[in-house]
């Protein structure tokens, strides 16, 4: 039997030292040594491979060809072995360099050598050219310019190692500004695939914004800005300051860490730092208990003040390394206006005079000054203004939150939140600079705060700023939200609140009341009138009810609505508070604000916003569901039996009154009466507005036991992702279901014959009932069972609501998503004798909640009985334990 080609020597010898050095790299790693020490000692364990097997390759050549090519090749090592930081599991990057014209000369050492580093098992990049080929390819070619400018020679010919060393100088030197703007270039494009923004839920160690790619850059521009990649040496020329260099040698050694942690856990390449692995990190780190933080956020907030450093050095370094245009020298003093003798307005930008830097020196009042101005001409602010401001505010002093902020600062914070143009521009500037948190001290504990659910995506002061863009974008929409944003007359207060909302995160206590709180405490910090620090107030505080309320409840029940409206109180308060939460959910991640939610929340605001126009929003309630049935019984008038009109129209339940025009409500009902016993109907259409498909069903009570969990059983088996449901039982038996849906196998509009198939799988369901479970289709698996068990950390929860409603009990399901999910709790439900009026699915990111208003079916009513609630809790909770623990 043939075992295939058998590998030579010493790539067998190598092999072996390569597990041997690895293992004891693991030890050395696992015992604490730092991350540079072990990505050295492995750098150089490659070093002794990669000249072992340039050895044996020469050893193989006949010895004229061996002599010449010891005398005059080169092997060096590049990119991370060139830097001497590689990773356990790292790409090897080798150049054989030869003498121009000698390709053919050396090619049966360059496919021996190359051949030898392949059946390693490494991972390898080999190119073989000589110096002039190396330059030229790297000219037009980020990623070759980038690894060869840190090429280090490992064996051979000095001459022709240092032959290119000069090339690769010259190039820098001569057509720095375009082998710069390259580089950059392929960064950002780097970025857009990895990340972004630093705030990552699960970034990239290596890729990502602020990662080791970050201190590469600045590595990258030093050597093709300045003739220097070391930052001990761009510390030493002005480049970096000595706090810089700090910052970036500590996160360089946590960073590579952390890199090689992941790789021996993973015993391959793995630079994705995922939820699971995060926990992991934490507990091994052993985080000392801390009151509202768990250990795996304080791991994160750790890691993204690391990150945020190496972002803002990086980006500060790239800035001050841009060519000034040799024209801007004589134009700028022509086409500039001084202004108040410490500024210059020019073309582009606004910077400071001499004087004006020394004003701006650690003073939080003239940098907004600065703002002002430069929100005033609508330009930017020039780099080396901002270096100068950021160099000055280092050290920020200690800030005490309960004293007011001198009245000067006051006013020009407040002008700078009226304006909405350039305020996120402006606010993530102030944050990076450390100068929004003597303005706004809670700021300090919320940067890099991760908050380790599944409901948000970046930390919260990254969150925060993104609701402020979010906020401020809306002056550009064409809809609804952009026309209530524009109709507010002062927009100060809202873009307040979409700063600092969520920064009563990490501390045990719940954060929106905390936040409350600490609204009041700022509206007297920024000397604010007492009504302006209410509105702020209760905005924090109220930033979740309208979600709350659009997704989980019934918004045509008066019971929830007129509380809502009065709770509110005033037309003005509620446009801040709905523009808010729209932005609110836009920042948690993409994809959250659906067009479904949106128009949830459209809905809400508008039904409200007619209550509070009136003297009673109670008799305002009444009087529309008066009106509409009024309406409808007119346009039931054409039919036949209007005993049964009359009666089905005055008992419609709220959901029912307004779920469409008029016309088509009276349409449905018109077919719900020509429906014989025991059959039923579905239809589908789909709803543009929302991006939803709506599917109704029409039966009687009759037909079959458990007809909601058979629905949605019928609907998830047909990949349905339900995001709403209304269960209604009508006059004389009839029942009259509805479900808001996204096809999971469709974009945008499904087919016809797809609304057709789904709707006879439904009228199936009911007229030939089956008790055997559906089987739910999944496409992929995205993670192990391990994976997913080891982040789903947050208990599944069960809450009852006896107070709410008038005649249902609401209960509420949070727990992990997984395909059958719902079924599973709507047949529990079933199972324990309850019965289902309306359901409402809301699904953030992985987690759910699922809320059902409920009632005994054989008595009908609340359940009140503790006993009752608690064999309730208990049986959902368990089916739901049983679901996870079945293998996906």
């Amino acid at each position: 039997m043939s075992t295939g080609p058998r590998l030579h020597p010493a790539v067998l010898a190598a092999k072996e030292s390569l597990a041997a050095g690895r293992a004891k790299l693991r030890k050395q790693h696992e015992s604490g040594s730092l991350g540079v020490q072990v990505c050295t000692h492995f750098s150089e364990l490659l070093d002794g491979v990669i000249e072992s097997l340039f050895n044996a390759a020469t050893d193989d050549l006949d010895q004229s060809l061996r002599t010449q090519a010891i005398a005059e090749t080169c092997v060096a090592v590049h990119s991370g072995s060139g830097r001497r930081e590689m990773a356990p599991f790292s790409d090897l990057d080798v150049l054989l360099l030869h003498p121009e014209g000698a390709d053919d000369k050396y090619l049966p050492l360059v496919r021996r050598f190359s051949q030898h580093l392949y059946d390693t098992g490494l991972e390898v990049g080999f190119a073989a050219r000589s110096p002039e080929e190396a330059v030229k390819s790297a000219r037009g070619d980020a990623t070759i310019y980038t690894a060869i400018t840190e090429a280090r020679r490992l064996i051979g010919n000095e001459t022709l190692f240092a032959d290119l060393q000069k090339r690769f100088s010259n190039l820098a030197r001569w057509q720095w500004p375009l082998l710069m703007r390259m580089v950059v270039e392929a960064r950002k494009d780097e970025r857009s695939k990895f990340g972004e923004t630093v705030f990552l839920l699960e970034p990239n160690v290596k890729r990502s914004r602020g990662g080791l790619r970050d201190i590469q850059l600045i590595r990258w521009i030093g050597f093709t800005r300045y003739g220097e990649s070391e930052p001990e040496a761009l510390m030493r020329i002005g480049v970096l300051t000595k706090s810089e260099f700090k910052q970036l040698r500590d996160a360089r050694d946590f960073l590579l860490w952390l890199r090689n942690d992941l790789h021996f856990q993973a015993d391959k390449a793995n630079d994705l730092l995922e939820r699971h692995e995060q926990l992991r990190v934490a507990e091994q780190r052993q985080y000392p208990p801390k009151e509202g933080l768990l250990p795996v956020e304080q791991f994160m907030r750790e890691y993204f003040t690391h990150t945020s450093a190496v972002r803002e050095i990086a980006a500060n370094v790239c800035a001050n390394a841009e060519p000034r245009r040799w024209w801007r020298w004589f134009t700028d003093p022509l086409f500039s206006h001084q202004f108040e003798g410490d500024y210059r307005v020019g073309p582009q930008s606004v910077y400071a005079t001499s004087r004006g830097l020394k004003k701006l020196h650690g003073d939080t009042a003239q940098v907004l000054r600065l703002l002002e101005i430069a929100n005033l001409y609508n330009k930017r602010v020039d780099q080396h203004t901002w270096q100068s401001i950021r160099l000055s505010m280092a050290t920020p002093p200690p800030v005490d939150a309960s004293e007011p902020v001198p009245e000067e600062l006051s006013q020009r914070f407040m002008s700078l939140m009226a304006t909405p143009s350039r305020l996120y521009d402006s606010l993530r500037r102030l944050h990076e600079l450390r100068v929004l948190e003597r303005i706004v001290p809670a700021l300090t504990h919320a940067r890099g705060l991760l908050q380790f659910n599944a409901y948000h995506r970046y930390t919260v002061d990254e969150h925060s700023l993104r609701v402020v863009e979010a906020v401020a974008k809306m002056q550009h929409d064409s809809g609804v939200p952009g026309q209530v944003y524009r109709s507010l007359r002062d927009k100060r207060i809202l873009h307040l609140a979409a700063l600092i909302h969520d920064l009563g995160k990490g501390y045990i206590e719940d954060h929106s009341e905390l936040g409350a709180r600490q609204a009041l405490q700022l509206g007297k910090r920024l000397r604010l009138e007492q009504h302006e620090t209410e509105q702020l107030s209760f905005l924090v505080l109220k930033h979740l009810r309208m979600s709350h309320l659009a997704q989980q409840h019934d918004i045509n029940d008066a019971q929830v609505i007129v509380p809502f409206a009065a709770e509110v109180g005033s037309p003005e308060l509620l446009k801040m508070l709905y523009v808010l939460t729209l932005a609110d959910l836009t920042a948690v991640g993409p994809g959250v604000l659906n067009d479904w939610k949106q128009q949830l929340l459209t809905d809400l605001y508008e039904h409200t916003l007619a209550l509070l126009a009136s003297d009673s929003p109670a008799a305002k309630a009444s009087q529309r569901q008066r009106a509409q049935r009024e309406e409808l019984q007119l346009l039931a008038e054409r039919y036949p039996d209007q005993d049964w009109w009359k009666e089905q129209i005055t008992n419609l339940p709220a959901c029912c009154l307004f779920a469409g025009p008029s016309e088509q409500v009276v349409g449905e009902l018109e077919r719900l009466r020509n429906l014989p016993h025991n059959q039923a109907m579905a239809w589908g259409r789909y709803i543009p507005q929302r991006d939803v498909v709506e599917y109704t069903i029409g039966t009687y009570e009759e037909i079959t036991p458990g007809i909601f969990h058979r629905l949605t059983g019928t609907l998830t088996s047909k990949r349905q992702q339900i995001l709403s449901a209304e269960i209604n039982t009508l006059r004389r038996g009839l029942v009259l279901d509805r479900f808001y849906v996204h096809d999971e196998d469709a974009t945008g509009e499904p087919s016809t014959q797809r609304m057709d198939e789904v709707s006879e799988a439904l009228e199936a369901a009911l007229k030939r009932p089956s008790d055997r479970p559906p089987v739910f289709r999944k496409l992929w698996q995205d993670r192990s069972n391990a994976q997913e068990a080891a982040v789903k950390h947050l208990p599944t929860r069960v809450t009852f609501d006896n107070t709410t409603s008038d005649t249902c009990t609401i209960l509420a399901v949070f727990a992990y998503d997984r395909m059958g999910l719902l079924y599973t709790i709507s047949k529990t439900l079933f199972d324990v004798n309850l019965s289902v009026s309306i359901a409402r699915i809301g699904t953030h990111l992985d987690q759910v909640v699922d809320v059902f208003y409920v009632t005994d079916r054989e008595r009908g009513g609340k359940i009140t009985d503790p006993g009752y609630l608690h064999h309730i809790r208990e049986r959902v909770l368990a089916e739901i334990t049983a679901l996870e623990q079945k293998p996906a």
